[in-house]
């Protein structure tokens, strides 16, 4: 299964997040599908690939509860039920 996540990367106490598409089965932090934006909690800054995500969500990815809250306030859930 495929799943939408987050993989943590920066240095300690400075972490971002990459949001990508990976199996379900690989380690947090291994070699994903596809990367699909960015997220930097101490920002709250939020940069996605939004035709990419809407393609994986309509192939049957499944998004993390963190990742679902971060496409639900980008309104990206929206599209894709459309």
């Amino acid at each position: 299964m495929i799943k939408i996540r987050l993989k943590r990367y920066g240095k300690k106490r400075e972490v971002s997040y990459r949001i990508v598409a990976i199996n379900s089965r690989s380690r947090r932090d291994g070699r994903p599908l596809e990367e699909l934006g960015f997220y930097n909690p101490r920002t709250d800054e939020t940069r996605l690939n939004v035709p990419a995500i809407i393609k994986r969500l309509q192939q049957g990815a499944q998004p993390t509860d963190t990742v679902r809250s971060i496409l639900e306030k980008a309104r990206v859930l929206e599209q894709v039920n459309a």
